[in-house]
């Protein structure tokens, strides 16, 4: 395996993209275009990209695939390197998804990224865009500052209008999960300069990763320049999440009445919120002697009559005229919607919406329903919950760590680590993806893996190629993960996560001359920068209790960027509310300047010691990727370069980072 090599992108959004079995067989085409002529300009690719099946070329005519290339590259006779032919690839790919006809077509092609043309919806119907903005106008429509454009009139374009300042998709993100942004660090004026709607920008997608929204291939100018698919895409994520949001037994703990005994319990926690709502359907539908099991909310529930049977069952009061009585299934769905109505439920979704099987206005249907009466009984003893193993720090860490696997771009969506990454496959793509050429894919199994033995197969290369990379494995082996040792588990996140940002750190070569940096070098780094500041406060390890009151954290953030903190704001951190407040402003401002961090408010007043190294090192990195001419004067360069020289030339070792899994329980 020492001598595989994979192949190495320098922009690690761009290496983030792709697998290395995709960019092989990537690499493989660029050459065989170049070898034809001895070269490859910007005018040759429209004709010879169409040969890439994967890329749509039976959705998009050569003159759509000139547009989109010269819209990236305007001189033709210029030549085209690798890293080039890679952002062709991913905009022609956007584009294909978009149009309208591609269908199953495209998605059987679509062998490569599955992750970013699969997992968001590209094109969406005039009946989802209606309905996304019925929701906004409904749940937005009060705000003081968005009052004044709402509601919108789902008819025109005036949605993606609006999206381009940034704050409406911010606000909507904090509907879905309250308290993720601070919205003291949304940039609310009436007109935005274009720095500050890029401020916003990235303060949501940061903020919509971090709550489990998929957006890769999305970047701040898609949503400035209101480009309908990607818009439409994270808003019908975010509104998922927030309609599923209750499917749970921390929310719903009336969802126990669904299984029998303890251990369906626990697989009824590790199932995705979906699965959770079909079981619940079903659970209902039983009750009406409904023959038929539900298993999607498209196919199954064209015919309208698994909705009636279910309205018949939770509100019966409300039952006449009988949606069963119709004579066909439009009549019926139109009656089922009556039903609804009467019920007191908002309307997803048309007559029409459920006759043709709409997935998604279907899955918000039914969440809604669930949500206004879920007919479940609240006298069931639920003691078997009390138990439970989940509790709230290895809950808030899956979820850390869940969000983060998530947003590197996987081929599925991981739901919940501890099951989900059982068989190996997500844990080997999320290897390659940190460590390109690291994984021996010819040894791999790919799901469905129906032999267990198989698993362990990919879980032993996974605890081998921890070991490889020198992560603390003692007495760790494959099948620990295949039956899923939580404490295990998340030790192997918790070192992978740590890898990727000492890795993206040592890769800003420029700055670190490629040599390593170890957390004491972290640790340094801030203190040095607050300490530049003329600031008396030290952050004396990753575990230091004065953290919690978040004002160092919030005089560092001053000192990479002396702009992004409005002091008036800050509290002086002594109860736990001022604690809390300042440590979600903290967060904000952190994703509002460009970092991909997933930890809680509750990380930084509880000083969780993993989750502080991670935030400081994202401050870090983003700070290095800044152009030296962008940064803030109290530091000259020559003091900067040693400061570090002094970093990378650090011997400490790494047993902060090693006592912090002993103390937790990892090791």
């Amino acid at each position: 395996m020492s001598g595989y090599v994979g192949i190495l992108v320098s922009d690690p959004w761009l290496q983030n993209q792709f697998t290395q079995v995709e960019l092989r067989s990537l690499k493989t085409h660029f050459m065989s275009m170049k070898r034809e002529s001895g070269k490859l300009t910007i005018g040759d690719l429209p004709a010879k990209m169409s040969r890439l099946k994967v890329v749509g070329s039976d959705n998009l005519t050569e003159e759509q695939r000139t547009s989109v290339i010269q819209d990236l590259h305007p001189k033709l006779d210029d030549d085209v390197d690798f890293e080039f032919f890679l952002k062709v690839y991913l905009q022609l790919q956007a584009h294909a998804t978009a149009t309208p006809g591609s269908g199953a077509k495209n998605n059987s092609s679509s062998a490569f990224l599955k992750a970013a043309t699969t997992t968001l919806l590209h094109t969406i119907s005039e009946s989802e865009k209606a309905s996304y903005v019925a929701h906004i106008n409904n749940y937005l429509g009060e705000d003081e500052f968005l009052k004044r454009y709402l509601p919108i009139d789902p008819s025109t374009n005036d949605l993606f209008e609006i999206v381009k300042d940034g704050v409406l998709l911010c606000k909507l993100i904090n509907v879905a999960v309250p308290g993720t942004i601070d919205e003291r660090t949304i940039n609310t004026k009436r007109v935005l300069n274009p720095w500050e709607r890029n401020e916003n920008h990235t303060l949501c997608l940061n903020s919509a990763k971090a709550v489990g929204c998929t957006v890769v291939n999305i970047g701040t100018q898609d949503f400035i320049e209101g480009r309908r698919h990607l818009v439409l895409g994270v808003i019908s994520q975010i509104i998922k999440i927030q309609l599923l949001a209750d499917l749970n037994l921390k929310k719903t703990p009336q969802l126990v009445e669904l299984v029998d005994n303890s251990k369906d319990v626990e697989e009824l926690m590790s199932l995705p919120p979906e699965k959770i709502l079909l079981r619940w359907m079903n659970f209902q539908l039983k009750k009406a002697q409904y023959k038929k099991i539900v298993t999607n909310f498209s196919s199954d529930v064209k015919d309208a009559e698994a909705y009636a049977h279910l309205l018949n069952v939770l509100a019966p009061e409300h039952s006449k005229p009988s949606a069963l009585a119709a004579k066909n299934t439009l009549e019926r769905a139109k009656l089922v919607l009556e039903h609804a109505d009467r019920m007191g439920c908002k309307r997803y979704l048309t007559s029409k919406d459920i006759v043709e099987g709409s997935p998604n206005l279907n899955l918000a249907f039914v969440a809604h329903v669930f949500q206004h009466r879920n007919g479940l009984s609240t006298q069931k003893q639920i003691s078997f919950l009390e138990t439970s193993p989940d509790d709230a720090l290895i809950s808030r860490e899956e979820r850390a760590f869940r969000f983060w696997l998530n947003s590197l771009g996987h081929s599925t969506y991981i739901n919940n680590v501890f099951e989900d990454l059982r068989n190996g496959w997500a844990l080997l793509e999320s290897l390659d993806k940190i460590s390109p050429g690291i994984v021996n894919w010819k040894i791999a199994n790919k799901p469905p893996i129906k032999m267990p033995f198989r698993k362990v197969e990919n879980c032993n290369q996974v605890v081998k190629i921890g070991k490889q990379l020198k992560f603390s494995l003692v007495n760790v082996a494959g099948n620990d993960i295949v039956q899923g040792n939580k404490k295990l588990i998340l030790a192997y996140l918790w070192q992978l996560m740590r890898f990727n940002i000492l890795q993206l750190l040592k890769n800003v070569r420029f700055h670190s001359h490629g040599k390593e940096i170890s957390d004491a070098g972290i640790l340094e780094w801030a203190n040095t920068k607050v300490s530049n500041t003329g600031s008396q406060s030290c952050m004396k390890s990753f575990k230091d209790k004065n953290l919690s009151d978040g004002i160092f954290f919030l005089e560092l953030l001053s000192s990479v960027q002396p702009r992004v903190v409005n002091w008036s704001l800050v509290t002086k951190g002594v109860t736990d509310e001022e604690k809390k407040m300042n440590a979600t402003y903290i967060i904000s401002i952190a994703r509002k300047l460009g970092c991909s961090i997933f930890l809680l408010p509750e990380d930084i007043t509880e000083v969780n010691q993993k989750m502080i190294l991670t935030l400081t090192a994202s401050i870090m990195y983003w700070f290095l990727k800044q152009p030296t001419e962008d940064r803030p004067s109290a530091i000259s360069d020559s003091e900067g370069s040693s400061q570090l020289e002094t970093i990378s030339n650090s011997t400490l070792d790494d047993s902060a980072s090693e006592s912090s899994m002993e103390e937790n329980g990892y090791l």
